[in-house]
């Protein structure tokens, strides 16, 4: 066989299902190989895409997601997606066609180094020189893909090494397990928990990862801890557990912000600090820090780790809920704040107004949903409010990129969560601005008669940025365009559509789509006049 057909056969090895991608010249022996594969070539519209479809797919199953492009302009629109998931912790492999190692000494055709490209947003990549080595590179790439903290790594595949004849084998699978932390570190922490009056726990994505939420739970009532959750770990433990003081993320103030400024130990578990800088929720940087994760801590200024805990995270916190004496807490601070919380989700249930204001779509939305259905939010305004106000029951069923935070990723993303899990409901929540820049994805899901839904909120600008723009300078600059009509185009791929245009539209749409079984955009207009008004509110927010 060639080169081309050992590395598929290594994928297959690996329990590799499908790759994303688009074809090109200099992978055509890859392309040809994958004809005689168990693998699913899924043909994207753009590279970016494909990216993103794996990523969603890794964070969802575990595994890597695998993606493909060409040289030159097809591994550069490749690259954002997979920033994206390396930023994001989710398993990715990213494989790319290269220009022959005759021509990569000179200025050539589509020529980039890839590998030094690829080496700032993977955590390992390499380039295929020789054919013998392809099976402990796959292996490799495979492994510290998955590995925590898992991420993106990277094969790049000259097209002449593809071609060549090889006669090696794929490796055998071995398996990866992280060490527990010692009785010492468990009883210091147990100590630092016994001493605080009010600790406050930050779920983030790690706990998802490990699988430890049924222990974060059994933690937190055993030592009556509070939890507030990142966007990336809703769902760790569910809203509508009385200790669930739901999601933290604003730059600015919110209601949580007063339970972080209370507590006096803040215990972060599997937080990645990629998603919200420490200083946002702890800006005096005095409130000591309990970290549980499977790396050590990233130094902070607003950072100040009184004890690291690390290693396994599902088994550490099994170690703690043993050791930890049951305790009863005050949390006369903590009701009031999840009272709040949930005050403003319950006032905008029977909203009447037109356009729709965010809090009446995600009523809407999340009464249409089941616990286990799956909503995916793009970048924007959106996505402040779908973290908010979007309370989830299940860990992976509210969808938040808050890493590198590309815009587009909902669409693709929607597309991979329907394939990874085809008996949930899977709904795209995007901007106008963020749905076009990957919406060419909607012949895919027609193509491939994938049943999502992609509910468009529409306000013909950018307004995530005009809420920055009016917070500092209290006038926009350039976010507004035009935009076609979203029920004729996406008839024009073959998709049902519908407009809401009154409120009561949104739930009756919602309910007719996941009927239909098939791929369905709803077009909403939305009222971002709420933005301000929530910034105006949260101003004058008092902790008590």
């Amino acid at each position: 066989m060639n080169v081309a057909q050992l590395l598929i056969k290594c994928l297959e090895n690996e329990g590799v299902e499908y790759i994303f991608g688009v074809p090109g010249e200099e992978n055509i022996d890859v392309m040809d190989a994958l004809l005689d594969s168990s693998i699913e070539f899924i043909t994207t519209r753009h590279e970016t895409s494909a990216a993103f479809m794996a990523g969603t797919y890794g964070r969802l199953t575990g595994k890597p997601g695998v993606c493909l492009a060409t040289l030159g302009p097809g591994a550069t629109n490749l690259l954002t997606g997979v920033a994206n998931a390396n930023m994001d912790h989710c398993p990715l492999i990213a494989i790319t066609g290269q220009a022959g190692l005759n021509r990569q000494h000179k200025i050539s055709h589509q020529y980039y180094d890839l590998v030094d490209i690829y080496a700032p947003v993977t955590k390992w990549n390499a380039q295929i020189k020789t054919g013998e080595i392809v099976p402990e590179v796959v292996r490799k790439a495979y492994q510290l893909a998955m590995q925590e903290k898992p991420g993106a790594t990277h094969i790049d595949l000259p097209e002449d090494v593809a071609s060549m004849e090889v006669t090696a084998q794929p490796l055998p699978i071995t398996g990866h397990s992280l060490p527990q932390a010692d009785e010492k570190v468990i009883q210091e922490a147990v100590d630092l928990l016994s001493k605080a009056e009010k600790p406050l726990i930050l779920a983030g994505n790690g706990i998802t990862r490990e699988r430890a939420t049924d222990e974060l739970q059994a933690l937190a009532e055993k030592a009556d801890i509070p939890v507030v959750h990142s966007f990336m770990g809703k769902g760790a433990l569910s809203w509508k557990h009385e200790l669930s003081l739901l999601t933290a993320g604003l730059s600015g103030k919110d209601h949580i912000t007063c339970g972080f400024q209370q507590s006096d130990l803040i215990i972060p578990i599997g937080f990645d600090m990629a998603e919200t800088p420490p200083q946002n929720w702890n800006p005096t940087g005095e409130t000591p820090i309990l970290h549980i994760d499977t790396e050590e801590a990233e130094i902070d200024a607003y950072y100040p780790v009184a004890l690291n805990v690390v290693g396994n995270i599902k088994e550490n916190l099994k170690q703690l809920i043993e050791a930890v004496p049951a305790k009863e807490r005050s949390l006369d601070w903590a009701t009031s704040i999840r009272k709040n919380i949930l005050d403003e989700y319950e006032q905008y249930q029977q909203n009447e107004a037109f356009p729709l204001k965010p809090q009446k779509i995600i009523a809407d939305l999340r009464n249409a949903m089941g616990d286990d259905d799956i909503v995916i939010s793009d970048v924007g305004a959106h996505k402040m409010w779908m973290a908010r106000m979007y309370h989830t029951s299940k860990p992976n069923t509210c969808l938040i990129s808050n890493g590198l935070a590309s815009m587009g990723v909902a669409v693709p993303g929607a597309i991979a969560a329907k394939m990874a899990a085809p008996d949930r409901n899977v709904v795209a929540v995007c901007g106008d601005g963020s749905f076009l820049m990957t919406g060419a994805e909607l012949e895919t899901a027609v193509r491939l008669n994938l049943p999502i839904i992609i509910l468009l909120w529409r306000d013909d600008g950018y307004g995530l940025i005009e809420w920055h723009q009016m917070k500092k300078f209290e006038r926009p600059s350039y976010i507004e365009f035009g935009n076609p009509d979203f029920i004729k185009l996406a008839q024009s791929f073959g998709m049902e559509a519908f407009r809401v245009d009154q409120s009561t539209d949104l739930q009756k749409a919602l309910d007719q789509a996941f009927s239909m079984n098939k791929p369905v955009l709803i077009d909403c207009p939305v009222d971002y006049s709420e933005n301000m008004k929530l910034t105006e509110k949260l101003k004058n927010i008092i902790c008590e």
